[in-house]
């Protein structure tokens, strides 16, 4: 097994995650159907290519794309979501339309070539990591991954907020009624899911570069990390990424012709056992 694959699909993994744990929030947590996760992802993509182009600044570009994209989240959650939640099936036909939506505008506005966000001289290059050098930004890319689990797992855990999320979710009646604001609680978490879809555009960009089918492939495996790791389950978001990363990664290279289903396969017989996920649980 080559060292530098195990970092190709550990830095995989490392942007899947960050996309994916936006999923999680919103779909497993708040139970919103939201398929134009990916298409947030793009439009984080080409918000941040678009400041770090005007500015030549990095770093202000990853700001300016996790802030649009939540402010995405805050309109469409309060222009449109709102009118579906607790219905599925009205909620997947609707942010499907966004989706497209979406997809188009950014067809119009940024075309259809394939572009790459600028990123720093710091984080060019390669570093040596044993007996290898691997590209600074992938590890960028693993180490913004591993900041973001513990940013989020501390916040879910560990804070006032994220005992409202949890509590909300399991009797938002009863939470309503100690006086909290359940719905603000609610429209926070779908806004830090969706900038979190931005912030994946964002470091996709340079990873994996823009392009219009971009959002539907991250979308799949996004799906499909949530799957395997569990609805609403942050470890199983984590653990669920870096089976797909390396099912991804060393399927390409083992078995070219039958990547899909070198990653598909194997979750279609884990749900075949274990319907919830590796770490879901029934409600």
């Amino acid at each position: 097994m080559s060292v530098f694959q195990v970092l190709n699909g550990l830095t995989f993994a490392a942007l899947l995650f960050i996309v994916a744990s936006g999923f999680t929030l919103i779909f497993g947590l708040l139970r919103i159907v939201n398929l134009a996760h990916g298409a947030l992802y793009l439009l984080g993509g080409y918000i941040g290519l678009t400041v770090a182009t005007a500015t030549g600044s990095y770093l202000l570009s990853g700001i300016a794309a996790m802030a649009g994209i939540a402010l995405a989240g805050l309109l469409l959650d309060q222009t449109l979501l709102r009118w579906v939640k607790g219905h599925d099936l009205r909620q997947v036909l609707l942010t499907l339309g966004v989706a497209l939506v979406l997809n188009d505008l950014t067809l119009v506005i940024w075309g259809g070539d394939t572009f790459s966000v600028p990123i720093p001289s710091v984080l060019q290059g390669a570093a040596n990591v044993g007996s290898v050098f691997y590209p600074k930004f992938r590890l960028f890319v693993l180490g913004v991954g591993i900041l973001t689990f513990i940013c989020l797992w501390l916040m879910l855990n560990k804070t006032r907020l994220g005992a409202l999320i949890r509590a909300g979710v399991d009797d938002a009646e009863m939470v309503e009624a100690s006086g909290i604001n359940i719905q603000r609680v609610f429209l926070l978490t779908f806004m830090l899911g969706s900038a979190l879809a931005g912030l994946g555009g964002w470091l996709g960009g340079a990873f994996l570069t823009l392009y219009p089918s971009a959002d539907s492939e991250i979308l799949v495996f996004s799906m499909a990390v949530v799957i395997i790791g569990g609805r609403g389950s942050l470890i199983g978001a984590a653990v669920g990424s870096i089976l797909i990363g390396m099912l991804n990664t060393f399927g390409q290279v083992w078995f070219p012709e039958l990547a899909y289903f070198v990653i598909f396969g194997p979750m279609a017989l884990l749900l075949a056992f274990r319907p919830l996920g590796l770490f879901g649980r029934a409600t």
